[in-house]
């Protein structure tokens, strides 16, 4: 299936959701979702790393203009990206938990490494 998963939600409201668990993942360091918005937030958030480990004045309107809130951009910039200077990639670990209970989605950890 090429392109993005649509998650059952309009194009507006997938969007600002994965823009929010973003937000979320940076200001946490980790979040538990379903394993389909998991993969979905993945390649978002390694760009994301991946501008703040230069920390140029376009990357850092970049930065603001996806994330959502200031802090996790300036935490990202100034404690996360750091951290993974030496390392080309694969700053996030997607780790499978199991069934949800009620409705039985499969359930993922998304954390920083």
């Amino acid at each position: 299936m090429p392109g993005t998963r649509k998650l059952g939600r309009p194009t507006d409201h997938r969007k600002a959701m994965l823009r929010g668990m973003v937000t979320y993942l940076f200001e946490n360091g980790k979040i538990e979702t379903t394993v389909t918005r998991a993969k979905e937030i993945r390649p978002i958030a390694e760009k994301m790393i991946t501008l703040a480990k230069d920390p140029t004045l376009a990357n850092k309107r970049a930065l603001l203009s996806y994330i959502t809130k200031e802090d996790a951009v300036y935490k990202l910039i100034n404690e996360t990206a750091p951290k993974y200077e030496d390392r080309k990639g694969g700053y996030i670990r997607i780790v499978r938990t199991g069934p949800r209970r009620g409705d039985a989605a499969e359930m993922a950890v998304i954390e920083l490494i």
